[in-house]
């Protein structure tokens, strides 16, 4: 993003406010459908129609009116690091794929106020994620996500004195083997390829066409998100504003396991962490960004077309987060006060 944005600090550098006079339950929202002690539980796309995001809208105005005097809770998107990739690239476009190969992906996304569920219009949506072969734009120096495991020349043996004294000076930047975390690295090239900023409309959504991503050391197959609000759209891109969500978008085994059998995946000789090996990922479904998907098992080469409502918080800022994500209950419900 342009403008007022602070995507080039470290996460150290973007601190996460929150105005106390907004102050909210992070991990429900409540919309009270009519009097009564019923209650549905409804996770964050859950339930929803696999098809296309109006499906969605039909399908959750109808779950909020099922039951009588039902109040349905709606779980806020798990927010997550924003990882040491992130460029403000300016590249406004719903086509990031560029000349890069790899199955083709739709990917449409809701945006929801997780506490009125009233969809969030004109919002900057940000979406970066590897190629085929693990490999970030704007970082193709650092290889296989950044990674490129342990050095050549490491040392071998045991230490046979135990180190002495207290450290001194600023502790290295940079993200760790398998870009799992760590500060914001400066991009190494002019690449941006797999990147790209949308709006989304007056139903919340936006679209993205792009490939099917590949994996890297220490992380499962992820596409990154963001969500920007209050700002301003211009002829030079999204000015201002502030960052309400920031995300990962994941797929399930059996979608990465077919696409493994595809070139130019097939030729990725990286060993590959599984969703449920990943330190990123909440392991609680579709709250922590887990894709519906939908394409032929057979042909995964065709395409594949994914999608997900995520709530967000659109009066709160969450630029980044350094911290591990702790799973928690995919969807919850009380009674109404």
């Amino acid at each position: 993003m342009t403008g007022n944005e602070t995507a080039h600090q470290s996460p150290e550098q973007q601190p996460r406010s929150q105005s106390p006079a907004h102050k909210r339950d992070l991990t429900r929202r409540k919309v009270v459908v009519a009097g009564g002690a019923a209650v549905a539980a409804v996770g964050v796309g859950g339930g929803l129609a696999v098809s296309a995001s109006a499906d969605e809208t039909k399908a959750g105005a109808s779950a909020r009116s099922t039951a009588s005097g039902a109040a349905t809770c709606y779980t806020l998107t798990s927010e997550t690091t924003e990882g040491p990739y992130y460029i403000d690239a300016d590249k406004i476009r719903q086509d990031i794929t560029e000349d890069e190969e790899g199955i083709p992906l739709t990917l449409t996304l809701k945006v929801i106020d997780a506490e009125t569920c009233k969809p969030v219009r004109n919002a900057a949506v940000d979406i970066w994620h590897c190629t085929a072969l693990g490999v970030y734009s704007g970082y193709e120096a650092m290889g296989s996500g950044g990674g490129g495991g342990a050095p050549t020349d490491a040392p071998s043996g045991t230490p046979t004195d135990a180190p002495s004294g207290t450290p001194t000076g600023e502790p290295p930047s940079g993200a760790p083997s398998g870009g799992t975390g760590g500060g914001h690295s400066e991009p190494t090239d002019d690449e941006r390829y797999l990147r790209g900023t949308w709006k989304t409309d007056k139903r919340g959504d936006v679209t993205f066409r792009t490939v099917f991503p590949g994996w890297y050391q220490g992380r499962c197959v992820h596409i990154h998100v963001k969500v920007h609000v209050d700002g301003e759209w211009t002829d030079a891109g999204y000015e201002g504003g502030h960052t309400c969500h920031t995300g990962q978008l994941f797929f399930d085994e059996k979608s990465v396991l077919a696409s493994a059998q595809v070139e130019p995946y097939s030729t990725n000789t990286t060993t590959r962490t599984t969703l449920t090996e990943d330190t990123i990922y909440p392991q609680n479904g579709h709250e922590g960004g887990l894709l519906y998907l939908a394409y032929d098992k057979k042909r995964i080469a065709r395409g594949v077309r994914a999608h997900l409502t995520m709530g967000v918080a659109p009066d709160e800022t969450h630029d980044s987060t350094d911290t591990q994500p702790s799973a928690t209950a995919s969807a919850s419900a009380s009674a109404s006060s």
